[in-house]
């Protein structure tokens, strides 16, 4: 039979000029594209042999790819479902299967509007004529006697004839371009079905110098049943999708089936990879569709704050444009992350009933974990029953609902305080006045403390407060009697007043406070300004403030050496040791704030002389 030309429909020319010249961002997707076209007509015949055991007897399904240096081709073989001539000019000869003309309608002119719009109409195919002249495809449909050849440049036709000695099923060879012969290289084609095909459920086959080799692992093990996979294999999947040595601390395997499909297999990893704050970090999910690899780089996949986990989601519900990297924001997209995220908070939720083993997880993730307090999300609830911190109460993780559950009678808020060392909080002056009353206090020691703070403030009706910003909601509960002498009122204007003048522009304001029982003075920030430790945060990092906080300096009225000050107050004889010991006990509020000194040696001649004048 002589071949018989047809043309492209006027419009499919315009088409696969923007799909060969602009649709894809690397090449190489063509030999993916036609191993997921290989692979889906292997399906189609394994499914059909299910109701027609008739149509064809093979040894078994697999996709060969034959390099030949000499002829300058490559072909890439199936033993599939196959096509007709019907076939041929319906899937080769239109733009898929939705109508070329009612593609056309919707191009804009815009060529990111124009690809965005392809990935709806499943044009893989033509990416073979990014890196070919000539594309062949010789093929014949399972239970038919003839089959045929289509061949095309691209240009704007394509030829069809009879072929009585075509195989059963699909090889596509392609006459490569000038500058592609590197896709002839079997280290290249290896290195590429490594890449994006290693899990297609059927061996790919390479023929180099007269020899198959399989190269490809051929088996998904995410679409395998959990009981037939033991933990070693789990281990080793792992290991082998993360690049790590450590064993996963949780493995998740799930089948979601309903209004969108999906397969999930996930880990949190033991320890934390080397790279996990930095900002350019591929997520760890890989995103495949019917067993081919489209991306690591997914980033909407998995909400930041789960940034830890690796593994891989395999979804055919899910709409691509054909180069398959650029993912689309779309409802299906939303739908899965939702579902994923639910479940990975609800296994977390059943680990965190053993604390021991829960601690594991904590101690390397916490701090990433706490950033979806801060994140918008609709699981901020959920993601803050799972949240653990240190207190005051003693050395274990405390939940907020058991924060809450041993609240001090009168207690209405939740209280925390911020900064770097877990040490030094624990001898922070303000919590001088919460460890007299029984208060439980918690201690916020990761950056990320500092911020989720201001969007998560309240958890079951209760504030969430700084203790930098307890004052009359503290005093209701009354501390264990006490029967120290305290400054009176005149006194205490007087003094600090004085304080004031000495210290200058040095602090905000001042004043007298029942919250401090041990130190003399301490340093807070009034409400709404930024937090001294995140001022030095700020600091440490380069970051400009724009200003410095206005420290409030509090003064306890009940300290002896505070009282002895007061004393002082008037006496012109004793102005220089009234000066030199407010601003000892100023620096020393800084120090135990954290915050430096500005000038050490004054600090260290001030104290020298106040010792010396209480050893007259």
């Amino acid at each position: 039979m002589s071949s018989e030309t047809l043309e492209f429909k006027a419009e499919v020319a315009k088409v696969l000029d923007i799909v060969i010249h602009s649709l894809y961002s690397n090449h190489e997707i063509f030999l993916r594209e036609l191993i997921s076209n290989a692979s889906d007509a292997c399906d189609k015949l394994r499914y059909a042999l299910l109701t027609h055991p008739e149509l064809v007897k093979n040894e078994g399904f697999k996709i060969t790819i034959r390099p030949d240096s000499k002829a300058k081709t490559l072909t890439i073989t199936d033993n599939g479902i196959g096509m007709n001539k019907e076939d041929l000019i319906n899937h080769l000869g239109t733009i898929a299967r939705s109508g070329s003309a009612e593609f056309m309608k919707n191009l804009t002119g815009d060529k990111q509007k124009d690809m965005a719009l392809i990935g709806q109409f499943g044009v893989g195919f033509y990416a073979s004529f990014m890196v070919a002249d000539r594309v062949q495809v010789l093929t014949k449909k399972a239970g038919e006697a003839t089959g045929w050849l289509w061949e095309s440049t691209g240009a704007g036709s394509f030829t069809i004839k009879e072929d009585k000695n075509a195989p059963q099923g699909t090889a596509i060879t392609l006459f490569l371009k000038k500058d592609m012969m590197d896709y002839l290289e079997p280290i290249r084609i290896r290195h590429l079905v490594k890449q994006y095909s290693d899990h297609v459920d059927f061996p790919i086959v390479l023929i180099e110098n007269g020899r198959e080799d399989t190269i490809n692992a051929a088996g998904a093990i995410w679409t395998r049943n959990k009981s037939e996979i033991t933990e070693t294999q789990y281990k080793d999947f792992y290991q082998s999708v993360s690049h790590a040595f450590d064993t996963p601390w949780m493995t998740l395997h799930y089948r979601a089936e309903g209004v969108i499909d999906y397969t999930a297999l996930m880990f949190i990893p033991t320890k934390p990879p080397f790279n996990l704050f930095q900002p350019d970090r591929k997520s760890g999910i890989q995103l495949y569709t019917n067993r081919v690899f489209i991306t690591d780089d997914m980033k909407d996949l998995m909400p930041y704050f789960l940034r830890f986990m690796t593994g891989v989601i395999d979804t055919n519900d899910l709409p691509l444009n054909v180069s398959r990297e650029m993912l689309q924001a779309t409802p299906v997209m939303a739908k899965i992350k939702k579902g994923i995220v639910h479940r990975i908070l609800s296994e977390l939720k059943k680990r965190s009933e053993k604390p021991d083993d829960y601690k594991t997880f904590w101690d390397s993730f916490g701090i990433v974990f706490k950033e979806g307090l801060y994140e918008p999300i609709d699981e901020r609830e959920e993601v803050a029953e799972l949240c653990r911190f240190r207190t005051t109460a003693g050395d274990e993780l405390v939940s907020f609902a058991d924060y809450v559950n041993r609240m001090k009678p009168g207690q209405e808020n939740i209280y925390y305080l911020t900064g770097t060392d877990l040490e030094t909080m624990k001898v922070n002056p303000q919590l001088e006045g919460f460890a007299a009353r029984g208060i439980e206090v918690l201690l916020l020691t990761d950056p990320i403390d500092e911020f989720w703070v201001q969007t998560y403030s309240e958890y079951k009706g209760k504030k969430i407060v700084s203790v930098m910003h307890a004052r009359d909601d503290i005093a209701k509960i009354k501390v264990e009697k006490d029967d120290s002498p305290t400054l009176g009122a005149k006194e205490s204007e007087a003094l600090m007043k004085k304080i004031k003048e000495i210290l200058g522009d040095a602090v905000g304001d001042i004043k007298m406070t029942d919250r401090l029982t041990k130190s003399p003075m301490a340093l807070i920030t009034p409400e709404g300004q930024m937090s001294l430790n995140l001022e030095r945060l700020m600091k440490a990092n380069g970051q400009p403030t724009n200003f410095n906080s206005q420290r409030i300096l509090e003064i306890n009225g009940k300290h002896p050496v505070i009282r002895k000050l007061s004393e002082l107050v008037g006496r012109k004889d004793s102005d220089s040791v009234l000066s030199d010991g407010i601003w000892v006990l100023f620096d020393e509020a800084l120090i135990a704030e954290g915050e430096p000194i500005k000038n050490p040696s004054a600090f260290n001649e001030r104290l020298t002389r106040f010792i010396l004048s209480g050893l007259k």
